[in-house]
Protein backbone atom coordinates (compact mmCIF):
# COMPACT_ATOMS: atom_id res chain seq x y z
CA UNK A 1 0.00 0.00 0.00
CA UNK A 2 1.05 3.38 -0.41
CA UNK A 3 1.85 6.14 2.15
CA UNK A 4 0.53 8.81 0.83
CA UNK A 5 0.05 11.80 3.01
CA UNK A 6 -3.26 12.79 3.43
CA UNK A 7 -4.75 16.17 2.56
CA UNK A 8 -3.68 18.81 4.60
CA UNK A 9 -7.22 20.18 5.92
CA UNK A 10 -7.65 16.17 7.19
CA UNK A 11 -6.99 15.26 10.47
CA UNK A 12 -4.03 12.44 10.29
CA UNK A 13 -2.69 9.48 12.82
CA UNK A 14 0.39 7.99 12.27
CA UNK A 15 1.21 4.67 14.40
CA UNK A 16 4.76 4.58 14.48
CA UNK A 17 5.28 0.93 15.36
CA UNK A 18 8.21 -1.69 14.54
CA UNK A 19 11.16 -3.85 16.16
CA UNK A 20 13.16 -2.02 19.02
CA UNK A 21 16.15 -0.53 17.88
CA UNK A 22 14.61 -0.19 14.77
CA UNK A 23 14.59 3.68 14.95
CA UNK A 24 11.01 4.31 16.29
CA UNK A 25 12.37 7.18 19.00
CA UNK A 26 13.92 8.87 16.08
CA UNK A 27 11.10 8.37 13.97
CA UNK A 28 8.71 10.02 17.25
CA UNK A 29 11.14 12.50 17.66
CA UNK A 30 11.14 13.63 14.00
CA UNK A 31 6.90 13.88 13.81
CA UNK A 32 7.27 15.88 16.84
CA UNK A 33 9.56 18.52 15.68
CA UNK A 34 7.57 18.53 12.32
CA UNK A 35 4.35 19.90 14.76
CA UNK A 36 2.89 16.91 15.55
CA UNK A 37 0.98 15.57 18.95
CA UNK A 38 3.39 12.45 19.95
CA UNK A 39 2.82 9.80 22.31
CA UNK A 40 4.99 6.72 22.94
CA UNK A 41 3.96 3.29 24.24
CA UNK A 42 0.46 4.52 24.46
CA UNK A 43 -1.56 1.16 25.38
CA UNK A 44 -3.68 -0.07 22.12
CA UNK A 45 -6.59 -0.07 23.34
CA UNK A 46 -6.51 2.85 24.40
CA UNK A 47 -6.31 4.25 20.88
CA UNK A 48 -9.46 5.26 19.95
CA UNK A 49 -10.33 7.13 22.81
CA UNK A 50 -7.44 8.80 22.66
CA UNK A 51 -8.16 9.76 19.95
CA UNK A 52 -11.65 11.22 20.64
CA UNK A 53 -9.76 13.29 23.32
CA UNK A 54 -7.89 15.00 21.64
CA UNK A 55 -9.90 15.62 18.61
CA UNK A 56 -12.48 18.78 19.89
CA UNK A 57 -9.22 20.08 21.67
CA UNK A 58 -7.91 23.55 19.38
CA UNK A 59 -4.64 23.30 21.34
CA UNK A 60 -4.07 20.11 19.88
CA UNK A 61 -2.68 19.80 16.64
CA UNK A 62 -4.62 18.26 13.73
CA UNK A 63 -1.68 15.66 13.54
CA UNK A 64 -1.01 12.84 16.07
CA UNK A 65 1.62 10.12 15.96
CA UNK A 66 1.40 7.31 18.67
CA UNK A 67 4.01 4.91 19.40
CA UNK A 68 2.48 1.00 19.84
CA UNK A 69 5.11 -2.11 19.66
CA UNK A 70 5.49 -4.95 21.71
CA UNK A 71 5.40 -3.68 25.01
CA UNK A 72 1.77 -3.61 24.62
CA UNK A 73 -0.10 -7.20 25.41
CA UNK A 74 -0.43 -9.61 22.46
CA UNK A 75 -4.18 -9.41 22.51
CA UNK A 76 -4.41 -5.55 22.31
CA UNK A 77 -1.66 -5.94 19.30
CA UNK A 78 -4.02 -8.12 17.51
CA UNK A 79 -7.38 -5.95 17.61
CA UNK A 80 -5.01 -2.68 15.83
CA UNK A 81 -6.79 -3.29 12.53
CA UNK A 82 -10.37 -2.58 14.44
CA UNK A 83 -8.86 0.09 16.90
CA UNK A 84 -7.58 1.78 13.25
CA UNK A 85 -10.86 1.40 11.59
CA UNK A 86 -12.47 3.29 14.78
CA UNK A 87 -10.16 6.03 14.44
CA UNK A 88 -10.83 6.53 10.70
CA UNK A 89 -14.71 6.29 11.93
CA UNK A 90 -14.04 9.58 13.90
CA UNK A 91 -12.52 11.58 10.93
CA UNK A 92 -8.93 11.08 11.04
CA UNK A 93 -7.15 9.10 8.27
CA UNK A 94 -5.09 6.08 10.03
CA UNK A 95 -1.64 5.08 8.92
CA UNK A 96 0.42 2.38 10.74
CA UNK A 97 4.06 2.99 9.99
CA UNK A 98 6.49 -0.10 10.42
CA UNK A 99 10.19 0.28 11.03
CA UNK A 100 12.08 -3.15 11.00
CA UNK A 101 16.07 -4.10 10.81
CA UNK A 102 18.13 -7.19 9.94
CA UNK A 103 18.39 -9.14 13.36
CA UNK A 104 22.26 -9.00 13.40
CA UNK A 105 21.99 -5.48 12.97
CA UNK A 106 20.04 -5.53 15.98
CA UNK A 107 22.16 -7.19 17.70
CA UNK A 108 25.07 -4.23 16.90
CA UNK A 109 23.17 -1.62 17.78
CA UNK A 110 22.03 -3.58 21.04
CA UNK A 111 25.82 -4.27 22.09
CA UNK A 112 26.69 -0.64 20.98
CA UNK A 113 24.20 1.19 23.48
CA UNK A 114 23.92 -1.36 25.88
CA UNK A 115 20.44 -0.86 26.33
CA UNK A 116 18.09 -3.76 27.57
CA UNK A 117 15.81 -5.04 24.81
CA UNK A 118 11.87 -4.92 26.10
CA UNK A 119 11.82 -8.70 25.79
CA UNK A 120 14.65 -9.44 28.33
CA UNK A 121 12.30 -10.24 31.68
CA UNK A 122 11.87 -12.82 30.18
CA UNK A 123 15.08 -14.55 31.12
CA UNK A 124 15.61 -14.78 27.04
CA UNK A 125 19.07 -14.13 25.40
CA UNK A 126 19.19 -11.01 23.31
CA UNK A 127 18.85 -13.08 20.12
CA UNK A 128 15.38 -15.06 21.00
CA UNK A 129 14.31 -11.81 22.80
CA UNK A 130 14.34 -10.18 18.75
CA UNK A 131 13.21 -13.61 17.16
CA UNK A 132 10.16 -13.40 19.84
CA UNK A 133 9.59 -9.78 19.31
CA UNK A 134 9.56 -10.48 15.17
CA UNK A 135 7.14 -12.88 15.82
CA UNK A 136 4.68 -11.11 18.06
CA UNK A 137 5.05 -8.32 15.61
CA UNK A 138 4.72 -9.99 12.76
CA UNK A 139 0.35 -9.38 12.28
CA UNK A 140 1.58 -5.46 12.38
CA UNK A 141 4.08 -6.07 9.83
CA UNK A 142 2.00 -7.59 7.57
CA UNK A 143 -1.03 -4.91 7.75
CA UNK A 144 1.46 -1.84 7.61
CA UNK A 145 1.18 1.19 5.64
CA UNK A 146 4.66 1.13 4.74
CA UNK A 147 7.48 -0.74 6.18
CA UNK A 148 10.89 0.95 6.64
CA UNK A 149 14.03 -0.94 6.58
CA UNK A 150 16.69 1.11 8.57
CA UNK A 151 19.48 -1.61 8.49
CA UNK A 152 21.94 0.55 5.89
CA UNK A 153 20.07 4.21 7.61
CA UNK A 154 21.90 6.58 9.62
CA UNK A 155 19.75 8.95 11.36
CA UNK A 156 19.98 11.89 9.03
CA UNK A 157 19.05 8.96 6.27
CA UNK A 158 15.62 7.98 8.46
CA UNK A 159 14.73 11.79 9.46
CA UNK A 160 15.28 12.91 5.97
CA UNK A 161 12.98 9.70 4.48
CA UNK A 162 10.12 10.51 7.04
CA UNK A 163 9.75 14.38 6.42
CA UNK A 164 10.32 13.55 2.51
CA UNK A 165 7.33 10.55 2.84
CA UNK A 166 4.98 12.87 4.38
CA UNK A 167 5.76 16.37 2.17
CA UNK A 168 6.16 17.98 5.34
CA UNK A 169 9.14 19.85 5.03
CA UNK A 170 10.13 22.49 2.15
CA UNK A 171 13.12 23.35 3.20
CA UNK A 172 15.66 23.68 0.33
CA UNK A 173 18.45 23.79 2.97
CA UNK A 174 20.51 21.10 4.90
CA UNK A 175 19.42 19.25 8.02
CA UNK A 176 20.89 20.15 11.26
CA UNK A 177 20.79 17.13 13.50
CA UNK A 178 22.22 18.16 17.31
CA UNK A 179 23.32 14.54 19.39
CA UNK A 180 24.59 13.87 22.36
CA UNK A 181 26.44 10.79 23.69
CA UNK A 182 28.64 9.56 26.42
CA UNK A 183 31.99 9.19 25.24
CA UNK A 184 32.73 5.75 27.02
CA UNK A 185 29.75 4.52 24.40
CA UNK A 186 31.92 5.88 21.66
CA UNK A 187 31.73 9.41 19.18
CA UNK A 188 29.55 8.56 16.68
CA UNK A 189 30.49 7.46 13.57
CA UNK A 190 28.50 10.05 11.40
CA UNK A 191 29.62 13.27 13.41
CA UNK A 192 30.66 16.19 11.65
CA UNK A 193 31.34 18.49 14.46
CA UNK A 194 32.21 16.75 18.07
CA UNK A 195 31.94 19.20 20.78
CA UNK A 196 33.49 18.03 24.60
CA UNK A 197 31.74 18.77 27.27
CA UNK A 198 33.42 17.23 30.31
CA UNK A 199 35.29 20.27 30.97
CA UNK A 200 32.03 21.84 32.49
CA UNK A 201 30.35 21.02 35.55
CA UNK A 202 28.57 18.11 36.16
CA UNK A 203 25.14 18.03 37.96
CA UNK A 204 25.54 14.06 38.16
CA UNK A 205 27.29 15.02 41.49
CA UNK A 206 24.40 16.59 42.71
CA UNK A 207 22.43 14.09 44.31
CA UNK A 208 18.77 15.72 43.53
CA UNK A 209 19.86 16.72 39.63
CA UNK A 210 21.47 12.79 39.30
CA UNK A 211 18.42 11.09 38.03
CA UNK A 212 17.36 13.59 35.73
CA UNK A 213 18.54 14.85 32.20
CA UNK A 214 19.51 17.73 30.53
CA UNK A 215 15.56 17.95 29.25
CA UNK A 216 14.45 18.58 32.61
CA UNK A 217 14.11 22.41 34.15
CA UNK A 218 16.20 21.77 36.69
CA UNK A 219 19.35 20.68 35.56
CA UNK A 220 18.67 23.56 32.65
CA UNK A 221 19.02 26.02 35.74
CA UNK A 222 21.60 24.48 37.10
CA UNK A 223 24.16 24.60 34.26
CA UNK A 224 22.66 28.31 33.02
CA UNK A 225 23.95 29.46 36.10
CA UNK A 226 27.63 28.01 35.57
CA UNK A 227 30.04 31.07 34.44
CA UNK A 228 31.92 28.30 32.38
CA UNK A 229 29.03 26.81 30.89
CA UNK A 230 27.98 30.19 29.68
CA UNK A 231 31.16 30.78 28.34
CA UNK A 232 31.11 27.44 26.53
CA UNK A 233 28.00 27.80 24.93
CA UNK A 234 28.65 31.62 23.64
CA UNK A 235 32.34 30.21 22.02
CA UNK A 236 30.84 27.22 20.29
CA UNK A 237 27.59 29.52 19.44
CA UNK A 238 29.75 31.60 17.57
CA UNK A 239 31.49 29.12 15.96
CA UNK A 240 29.07 27.37 14.46
CA UNK A 241 26.80 30.62 13.69
CA UNK A 242 29.71 31.57 11.22
CA UNK A 243 30.69 27.89 9.85
CA UNK A 244 27.11 25.96 9.51
CA UNK A 245 25.67 28.82 7.18
CA UNK A 246 28.57 27.61 4.79
CA UNK A 247 26.89 24.16 4.02
CA UNK A 248 24.28 26.21 2.49
CA UNK A 249 26.67 27.03 -0.49
CA UNK A 250 27.65 23.36 -0.53
CA UNK A 251 25.85 19.97 -2.15
CA UNK A 252 24.86 19.07 1.45
CA UNK A 253 21.72 17.55 2.84
CA UNK A 254 22.28 17.11 6.17
CA UNK A 255 25.05 17.82 9.11
CA UNK A 256 25.74 16.85 12.39
CA UNK A 257 26.80 18.60 15.59
CA UNK A 258 27.54 15.99 18.71
CA UNK A 259 28.12 16.74 22.31
CA UNK A 260 29.54 14.42 24.49
CA UNK A 261 29.89 14.17 28.20
CA UNK A 262 30.58 11.33 30.77
CA UNK A 263 27.05 9.75 31.22
CA UNK A 264 25.58 11.40 27.73
CA UNK A 265 22.33 12.52 30.74
CA UNK A 266 23.38 15.98 31.38
CA UNK A 267 25.73 18.46 29.82
CA UNK A 268 25.43 16.45 26.46
CA UNK A 269 21.89 16.72 26.30
CA UNK A 270 21.23 20.29 27.48
CA UNK A 271 24.15 21.95 25.01
CA UNK A 272 22.33 19.33 22.11
CA UNK A 273 18.94 21.28 23.00
CA UNK A 274 20.02 24.41 23.23
CA UNK A 275 21.70 24.84 20.25
CA UNK A 276 18.52 23.23 18.56
CA UNK A 277 16.54 26.27 19.81
CA UNK A 278 19.55 28.71 19.16
CA UNK A 279 19.08 27.59 15.30
CA UNK A 280 15.43 27.40 14.99
CA UNK A 281 15.31 30.83 16.42
CA UNK A 282 17.74 31.41 13.66
CA UNK A 283 15.58 30.54 10.66
CA UNK A 284 16.56 26.85 9.50
CA UNK A 285 13.63 24.59 9.34
CA UNK A 286 14.56 21.51 9.66
CA UNK A 287 16.25 20.79 12.82
CA UNK A 288 16.23 17.64 14.78
CA UNK A 289 17.58 16.15 17.87
CA UNK A 290 19.06 13.14 19.16
CA UNK A 291 19.91 11.77 22.44
CA UNK A 292 21.73 8.85 22.16
CA UNK A 293 22.02 7.35 25.51
CA UNK A 294 18.20 8.68 26.15
CA UNK A 295 16.45 7.69 23.23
Amino acid sequence: MSLAPAHPAAPSLVVVSGMSGSGKSVALNTFEDLGFYCVDNLPAELLPAFVRSVAGDEATPAKLAVGIDVRNRNTDLASIPEWLSAVGKLGFDPKLLFFDTRDEVLLRRYADTRRRHPLSHLGLPLADAISLERQVLRPLRRIADEVVDTSDLNVHQLRRHITTRFALSESTGPSLLFESFAYRHGVPADADFVFDARVLPNPHWNPELRPLSGRDAAVREFLDAQDPVAAYLAQVTAFLDHWLPHLRTEARSYATVAFGCTGGRHRSVYLAERLAEHFRARGWEDVAVHHRELD
